[in-house]
C-alpha cells in the first residue's frame, strides 16, 4: 500500500510600508529653526522644539502645503478639517516626551500609486498599491550610542537634537505588496513623486526617507493575516527588498516548525544580512492619544485646494504611460528617463527640438548616462543642451554624419562644443560618382583579398568597407559604401 505525498502548503506574503518623509522646508514644522543637513550637533534648536515651559508651537504654513500636495499626488481625498494630536512616549531622542503627529483625522486618506515592474520579456507589469493615509508630524532628535550601533552593548549615548521638530508627512500603505521586490519598487517610486513635487530630496542616506515594513505571512487561499512584525533599520532599496525576502522565509520556516510569531519590532543587520528583534511592538493605545491643545484645527478650502492641484508637475507614471503610449518606448527606456524629473524635462525639450523619440532616448540612457556615472555629474551639469543633441541625431538621420562619428565627438559635444563646429569638414560622402572611383581603386589595389573573396570568404567585405573607411577619413556613408561594394566585390 502506497502513502500518499503530503501536499507542501504554499504560502504569500502580506506587505505595508510606513513611510517617513522629511520635507524639504528651511524651517522646522512649528519653529523657526533651520532644517539644513549635517550642521554641527545641537546647533539648529529652539525653545519651541526643545519644549522649554511657556512657548507655543505655530504651523508652518508651507508644511501644509507640500503635506496637499503630496496627497493630492498619491490620488489621496484631503480633509477639510484636520487636527493635530500629542503621541506619548518617552526616549531621551524627544524633548517634550510627546510629539504632535496627527492620530484620527490626518490631512490625506484613501489615495493610490501605480507601480510598475519590467518582466524578463521587458514588458511593464502594472500594479495599484492602496495608500490609507497621510499625515503630518515632527520628527525626533537622533541617538548616538558610543561602542555599539543599539543601546545594548553601547557604554554611552549621545543626542543630538538638530533634527527634533524637522517637518515629516507619513505615508501608510495598504497591505497590497506581496514581495520584496514589489515593496522596493512602491518606496521608489514614492522618493519618484516628492522628488518630482519638490517637496523633498528623498535622500535615505541622510534619513530624509525612511520605510519601516509589516509583514505576515498566510497559507495561499486563507483571508484572515498573519501575525505582523515590524521591520525598522533599512536604509536603501535593496535592503528593503533583502530584509522582506528573508523576513518571509523567516516566518514560514517558524510556521512550519510549529513555532508561535510574536508581534514585534525587528531591525535589519546588514552585515549579517538578518532580522533580530528589538522588542515587543507597541499598540496605539500605548502612546494615549489626545488632541493637541497648543495648535488650532486645519481647514483648507476648496479655492486653495484648486491652487495647490494647479500647480502639480506630470507625475513620473503620467509620463511612462506617455513615453510608452505615445512615444512608443520600451518600458525600461521610459523607466530610466522618468528617474529623475531634469532627466525626463532634458528629453523632453530634445523632443521638442526635433529629435526623433527613440533616438534621443538612446543617447540619453546609453552613451550620456555612461558619462556622467563616470564624471559623477548630473544631466543639468553638461554643456550639451537638448536642442543640439536634436541637431546631431537629425545630421545621423539625414546622412550628414554617421553614428560612428557622432559618438566619437560626444565628448567634446558634452563639453559645449556645437555640432557645428565638432563635425565641421566632416559631412559624409554620399555622392556615388565620387565614391565609386574610391572603392575601384582599392579594389584593384587588393586582388588576392578580392579572389578570396571570390571564392566563398565573404567575411573579407569587412576589409574592403574598413579600407573604404580609412580612404576617406571616415567619412564615407556607411550605407551607400556597402551598397556599392556588394555589386562590385560580386560583379
Amino acid at each position: 500500500m502506497t502513502t500518499a505525498t503530503p501536499v507542501k502548503t504554499e504560502y504569500e506574503a502580506i506587505i505595508g510600508l510606513e513611510t517617513h518623509c522629511q520635507l524639504s522646508t528651511n524651517t522646522k514644522i512649528f519653529s523657526n529653526s533651520s532644517t539644513a543637513f549635517g550642521a554641527d550637533p545641537n546647533t539648529n534648536i529652539d525653545p519651541v522644539c526643545m519644549g522649554l515651559p511657556g512657548v507655543l508651537p505655530v504651523l508652518n504654513a508651507k508644511v501644509l502645503e507640500y503635506a496637499v500636495k503630496t496627497g493630492l499626488a498619491l490620488n489621496c481625498q484631503i480633509a477639510r478639517y484636520s487636527k493635530f494630536d500629542r503621541k506619548q512616549y518617552f526616549y531621551p531622542d524627544l524633548p517634550k516626551n510627546y510629539q504632535i503627529s496627527q492620530y484620527d483625522l490626518p490631512i490625506a486618506e484613501h489615495g493610490w500609486i501605480e507601480i510598475e515592474l519590467v518582466d524578463d520579456a521587458g514588458n511593464p507589469i502594472r500594479k495599484r498599491i492602496g495608500i490609507t493615509r497621510l499625515h503630518m508630524e515632527e520628527d525626533a532628535g537622533k541617538l548616538v550610542h558610543a561602542g555599539s550601533e543599539r543601546l545594548s552593548g553601547s557604554t554611552y549615548s549621545l543626542v543630538d537634537y538638530n533634527r527634533a521638530g524637522v517637518p515629516l508627512v507619513e505615508i501608510v500603505s495598504e497591505p497590497d505588496l506581496r514581495s520584496g521586490q514589489e515593496a522596493a519598487e512602491y518606496a521608489q517610486e514614492l522618493r519618484r513623486i516628492v522628488r518630482y513635487l519638490g517637496v523633498s530630496d528623498g535622500n535615505m542616506q541622510e534619513g530624509s526617507l525612511r520605510c519601516d515594513v509589516n509583514i505576515s505571512v498566510r497559507p495561499v487561499g486563507r483571508k484572515e493575516f498573519g501575525t505582523k512584525v515590524e521591520i525598522k533599520n533599512m536604509n536603501s532599496f535593496s535592503a528593503i527588498q533583502k530584509a522582506i525576502d528573508y523576513e518571509i522565509e523567516r516566518q514560514i520556516a517558524a510556521i512550519e516548525a510549529g513555532e508561535r510569531i510574536i508581534q514585534e519590532t525587528r531591525l535589519w543587520e546588514e552585515g549579517s544580512q538578518r532580522t533580530s528583534s528589538m522588542r515587543v511592538k507597541e499598540g496605539s493605545s500605548d502612546y494615549r492619544y489626545f488632541p493637541e491643545p497648543d495648535l488650532s484645527p486645519i481647514q483648507v478650502s476648496e479655492q486653495q485646494l484648486e491652487t495647490w492641484l494647479s500647480e502639480l508637475p506630470e507625475l513620473p507614471t503620467q509620463k511612462r504611460h506617455h513615453y510608452e503610449n505615445e512615444l512608443g518606448l520600451s518600458a525600461y527606456d521610459a523607466r530610466v528617463l522618468t528617474e529623475d524629473s531634469s532627466v525626463a524635462d532634458y528629453f523632453e525639450s530634445s523632443i521638442k527640438s526635433g529629435a526623433n523619440p527613440k533616438a534621443a532616448a538612446n543617447w540619453i540612457t546609453q552613451d550620456i548616462a555612461a558619462y556622467l556615472n563616470k564624471q559623477k555629474l548630473t544631466i543639468a551639469e553638461i554643456a550639451l543642451t537638448p536642442a543640439n543633441l536634436a541637431d546631431v541625431i537629425t545630421r545621423i538621420e539625414t546622412g550628414k554624419i554617421s553614428n560612428a562619428q557622432a559618438k566619437e565627438k560626444l565628448s567634446d559635444l558634452l563639453s559645449g562644443v556645437t555640432p557645428e563646429k565638432a563635425f565641421a569638414g566632416q559631412e559624409l560622402i554620399s555622392d556615388p560618382t565620387v565614391l565609386e572611383p574610391i572603392i575601384d581603386e582599392i579594389i584593384a589595389a587588393n586582388t588576392q583579398q578580392l579572389e578570396k573573396y571570390r571564392a566563398g570568404n565573404t567575411n573579407l567585405k569587412g576589409f574592403f568597407v574598413g579600407q573604404v573607411l580609412k580612404k576617406t577619413g571616415k567619412r564615407a556613408d556607411p550605407k551607400l559604401t556597402n551598397e556599392l561594394l556588394e555589386k562590385k566585390l560580386n560583379a
